[in-house]
């Protein structure tokens, strides 16, 4: 489970390599896709490799569970603690419900303007391409979505849980969350995610769901003046 320690690396060089930017040191999504960037590890060239992946006046997303090292020439944006939740093998997730719908290229309009709206994390014109999303509709507009984010053999990650903030309180981001983590597994790998640790309510929603504690994860913005 070592992939787990760096995902955003493990997805960059398997599942996602074809949406990655970067040499065997570091590499980082297409500016369009996501902003997440990551390095082999910490040595000193892959640091300097990463760094060259910021241009002036931009930013990346860094995340695993070390300690994040900052690279020469790349300043701290922003710096937070979260928390990585696994689901093991064989969770009996929830019956999600019949009015789950799939989402796609035609919906990318909608989905970006409800990640907009509700922050769930990074999401660009083109971050539903990552893998497979699922949405409820409420008299025919997006109430509500999850999907995949980060994947790599064996693992793929739940991501992009939001509501509408007028549609909040129905239980939509448990249905979807269930549902998507139902897909991942039955094609054999195991779900896992990502929550900022002072975010309780997330965590217990997760909880609630068969998903356990693995790690604690360092999150930083890292840019380039």
């Amino acid at each position: 489970m070592r992939c787990l320690d760096r995902p955003v690396w493990a997805s960059l060089t398997t599942h996602h390599a074809r949406f990655a930017e970067g040499d065997a040191l570091a590499r980082r999504f297409v500016r369009d896709v996501n902003v997440f960037a990551a390095s082999c590890d910490d040595s000193p060239s892959a640091l300097a490799s990463l760094a060259g992946l910021v241009s002036p006046g931009e930013s990346v997303l860094l995340l695993q569970t070390a300690r994040i090292a900052i690279p020469s020439g790349l300043v701290p944006i922003r710096e937070a603690q979260g928390v990585q939740l696994l689901a093991p093998r064989g969770t009996a997730f929830e019956s999600p419900g019949g009015d789950i719908v799939s989402l796609g290229d035609a919906d990318a309009a909608e989905m970006l303007a409800l990640a907009k709206r509700t922050q769930p994390g990074p999401f660009l014109t083109r971050t539903h391409v990552m893998g497979s999303f699922l949405g409820i509709r409420i008299e025919g507009r997006l109430a509500a979505m999850a999907g995949e984010r980060m994947r790599f053999p064996g693992f793929t990650e739940v991501s992009g849980v939001c509501t509408h903030p007028e549609l909040r309180g129905r239980g939509f981001a448990r249905r979807l969350s269930a549902a998507v983590a139902s897909r991942i597994q039955a094609r054999g790998d195991q779900a896992f995610l990502h929550a900022w640790a002072s975010n309780r309510a997330a965590i217990s929603l997760y909880e609630s769901l068969g998903f356990e504690l693995r790690a604690e994860v360092s999150v930083a913005e890292l840019g380039r003046i």
